[in-house]
């Protein structure tokens, strides 16, 4: 199961009869994950063109306002608009996280202009908890292109991009390598089959960025034999669903297409998730009408795709501050 929320204060899970604690239920039991968007931070420069403050995405946070009467906005952080790339931080996140039955987290992880992008909540604050042994981490490769959608000011101008997310061959090496090197090693790091478990958000700019479906699969097949080469048992490719689309398996003008079955197959994929609701349902109404589209694209999901699909539950989105459509859950904390 991967879980996309913000834990509330008030947010509690009673552990089964006989069970001592939601830790070792879990543990044992089920897998509850969750997304988490690493950007509430302050460590670097760069990212005040996008969040002059110096805080981060929490910039937005604190400037929502209001949209129509039924909107739950403006809200507080019950901890405050605290710095996730401090160790101490991250500790009582992960506290909090096993104490209520989560015990993995996937980072959204992010590379443009050929360098990582923030990764201080991982690196500073996961990576440097003392208690990053009770949760593990895995990480989702981020690699649609940056728009001025993160920028408040400028998000009306949503098509503009600003780095742009695929990668050519050379590059993707040089990525990869960093992941096996830095990440996919650590004790924390969350495995399938004992095999490190990474996931792929944009399919359309890989394909886009190596050259199209063969170039893809060259590269994969490059990636887990590098991960045997440096000590790993091989690893576990992971993608991210959208809705049911087209995809230009050349990579350059669209001659050979394939559906999202096809893709999946061709490209070695091992698993499957989604990332929001939004990407696949209307989302415009109430949770429980949500909820009934959802339940027949995962019987329809089982239905037709050979490998595993895990279940993404959402719990919450809300973006009234960068998009100027109504894109929100009601309610919005169901």
């Amino acid at each position: 199961m991967q879980c996309h929320y913000t834990i509330k204060a008030d947010y509690k899970i009673s552990p089964p009869s006989g069970a001592s604690s939601l830790r070792s239920v879990y543990d044992e039991q089920i897998r509850c994950i969750r997304l988490h968007m690493a950007c509430l931070h302050r460590r670097r420069a760069a990212h005040k063109t996008i969040w002059p403050e110096g805080i981060g995405e929490w910039q937005s946070v604190k400037q929502a306002t209001r949209k129509y009467p039924e909107h739950t906005w403006p809200r507080k952080p019950v901890w405050g608009y605290v710095n996730e790339a401090d160790s101490y931080v991250m500790e009582m996140q992960i506290n909090a996280a096993a104490d209520h039955g989560v015990n993995v987290f996937i980072y959204d992880w992010y590379w443009y202009d050929s360098r990582p992008f923030l990764e201080q909540c991982l690196n500073d604050g996961y990576l440097k908890a003392r208690n990053n042994d009770q949760v593990k981490f895995y990480l989702m490769w981020a690699n649609h292109d940056a728009k001025n959608v993160w920028d408040k000011r400028i998000s009306h101008e949503e098509s503009t991009v600003i780095w742009n997310g695929a990668v050519d061959r050379q590059e993707f090496e040089r990525l990869a390598l960093r992941l096996i090197d830095k990440y996919f090693k650590h004790p924390s790091y969350y495995t399938i089959d004992n095999k490190p478990v990474f996931m792929f958000y944009d399919v359309a700019n890989l394909l886009k960025g190596l050259g199209g479906a063969a170039g893809v699969r060259d590269a994969l097949d490059w990636f887990r034999a590098r991960a045997v080469a440096k000590g790993l048992p091989g690893l576990h490719l992971q993608v991210t669903m959208w809705n049911e689309r087209m995809f230009d398996t050349s990579g350059v003008d669209g001659d050979r297409t394939a559906t999202c079955v096809e893709i999946v197959s061709e490209l070695g994929f091992d698993s499957m998730s989604h990332y929001q609701y939004v990407h696949f349902v209307d989302i415009d109404r109430d949770y429980d009408a949500i909820m009934e589209d959802v339940l027949k694209e995962w019987a329809r999901i089982d239905q037709t795709y050979a490998i595993p699909y895990f279940p993404h539950v959402s719990i919450g989105w809300d973006l009234p501050e960068n998009h100027g459509e109504r894109l929100i859950y009601k309610p919005s904390l169901p």
